[in-house]
């Protein structure tokens, strides 16, 4: 008798391909058995020692999040409903250049403070590892050895590697330190790391000249890893900023992933099919590119984000430390209000698009779910004196929902054959962005039955196979024989998000079951106890 059998279910199996009827035999964590139209052969039906009638469910592979921020998440909640209740079985996470492997004692103090807005400072957790290798085992062990809610994949950061071994300083590194950087980022490819990533707009990151990072990507390529840079502008100058990303990973012979790949702000309106051009002609030429997006058109990310980059030099102390001061505070006005920091992707700010979604300090929560000129209304003053404020008394830790999407762009880059879905969903905060809970049941409920932008069949391969393949497993992603059963039965009539801007913590609807290698982390709508999530190391060439 095997573990279980889940009858009459329309499976869509992630290759793309037309959804069939079967029974699905799931046994020791993998699937042994797919019966097609098992209930009109007349044959003898496969038996278990559990059986679940899928009948008017679509039985799916897991779904993949290309760009999680459950670095902290995954060791500080056991339960993690936000993505196991959205039909997630794997995250990728290490992304944007910030994460806490690999590290020193110094390192690991600054980029906790750095990216408290993405996961909190973590004096909840117990930092005992400092290498890539370390942090994956500390997955694996999860909660009392028991594991974690779902699976876990990284990137190593350039950033943090960058941080280790040249500082936070805007300069070139020497060639000492670039071969540094060039053994951090080996050595964590070698203990199971599937890539490296970059936050080209986050400091000390983006001082990465491209000569730097094409000989970091050379290393990553020799591996069999891929690149995922949140590259250098998504507001003025984003196209330049995709072809940059794409000519030196050409250079460098390595993988392209582009990470959230959208067109935002005005300057963009109406263009994402001048990045699709771009993207579909390296493609005939024969780079290697895939990209991920999230089903909403504002983005998310820290208050801090937004300066510009020689305010960031040196580090959150450093930082602080000039907005204090109030020559240097109105150098920094001008460039962001005036100029176009940077760090707003070189467009002038406008502080009524930037709605603060989180505090670290409870005595600021009257500031979420108001703009920062609604919030310098209310006191009488102008917006910058509300913004250095926030930012001095919440110690950098301010998250930020950024309102400057268009969601033609949107649709017209989900509709690309390389693209993937990735929720970038910041977990942390009073009013998270709606994506961090909602974003797989947003593609299927409001993209494909409500929408119609996509085919239920192939928006699944966006996010199961597409992704699998990126991330070159070899035994997850489809419905298959012998892959694991990692595994997702969902409502296509009911299954919608659940969360909004206005209850963004909200679970969503329409999804029953969802299994980690065979066992129900989701069971009849409700989070069981189990834990089957480890980490998913790359598989070595």
């Amino acid at each position: 008798m095997e573990d279980l059998v889940i009858r009459d279910a329309d499976v869509v199996d992630g290759t793309g391909g037309p959804s069939y009827r079967a029974d699905v035999v799931v046994d020791d964590g993998r699937i042994v058995s797919i019966v097609k139209e098992a209930a009109a052969a007349g044959c003898q039906r496969p038996s278990a020692t559990r059986e679940l009638d899928a009948e008017g469910l679509v039985l799916s592979p897991g779904f993949i999040d290309m760009h999680a921020h459950s670095d902290l998440a995954l060791l500080r909640d056991p339960d993690h409903s936000a993505k196991a209740a959205q039909g997630v079985t794997l995250e990728v996470i290490g992304q944007d250049g910030l994460s806490y492997a690999p590290v020193d004692d110094r390192t690991l103090a600054e980029v906790r403070r750095a990216i408290t807005g993405w996961n909190g400072y973590g004096d909840d957790i117990d930092f005992t590892w400092r290498s890539v290798g370390e942090y994956l085992d500390r997955l694996d062990h999860g909660f009392d050895g028991e594991g974690i809610a779902v699976n876990a994949a990284y990137l190593i950061p350039q950033g943090t590697v960058r941080m280790l071994a040249v500082g936070w300083e805007d300069r070139e590194a020497t060639p000492q330190e670039l071969d540094r950087m060039r053994q951090l980022v080996a050595d964590g490819l070698r203990e199971g790391a599937v890539g490296m990533s970059s936050g080209l707009t986050y400091t000390p990151g983006m001082y990465a000249k491209d000569a730097e990072l094409t000989e970091l990507c050379r290393v990553v390529a020799a591996h069999g890893g891929y690149y995922c840079p949140h590259h250098r502008s998504y507001g003025a100058g984003a196209l330049e900023a995709y072809e940059e990303m794409v000519a030196l990973t050409r250079e460098a012979g390595c993988p392209l992933h582009l990470a959230h790949a959208t067109m935002n702000f005005g300057v963009n309106e109406g263009k994402a099919p001048d990045l699709l051009a771009l993207l579909d002609k390296a493609l005939a030429q024969g780079v290697d590119i895939s990209l991920d997006t999230y089903p909403y058109t504002p983005g998310c990310t820290t208050l801090v984000a937004m300066l510009p980059s020689w305010a960031s030099e040196g580090g959150p102390k450093a930082i602080l430390a000039r907005l204090r001061d109030d020559a240097t505070a109105e150098r920094i006005r001008h460039h962001m209000e005036v100029v176009g920091a940077d760090g707003c992707h070189g467009v002038p700010i406008e502080w009524d698009t930037i709605e603060i979604s989180g505090v670290s300090d409870p005595a600021l929560e009257p500031y979420v779910g108001r703009t920062v000129r609604q919030s310098a209304d209310q006191r009488g003053e102008a917006p910058w004196v509300t913004a250095r404020r926030l930012l001095l008394e919440d110690r950098l830790g301010s998250t930020i929902l950024q309102h400057v999407g268009h969601e033609e762009n949107v649709q017209a880059i989900m509709r690309h054959p390389v693209h993937t879905g990735g929720s970038d969903g910041i977990l942390q905060g009073h009013k998270p962005h709606p994506r961090a809970y909602g974003t797989f049941p947003q593609y299927l409920g409001r993209y494909v039955r409500e929408l119609g932008v996509l085919a239920l069949e192939e928006c699944v391969a966006h996010l199961t196979g597409r992704p699998a393949t990126r991330l070159r497993l070899p035994d997850r992603g489809l419905v298959r024989e012998g892959y694991r059963a990692d595994l997702v039965l969902f409502d296509p009539d009911t299954v919608a998000a659940g969360s909004t801007f206005e209850a963004p913590r909200t679970l969503p609807v329409g999804i029953p079951h969802v299994l980690v290698d065979g066992r129900f982390v989701i069971e009849d709508g409700r989070r069981t106890d189990v834990l089957a999530g480890r980490a998913v190391r790359r598989t070595p060439r």
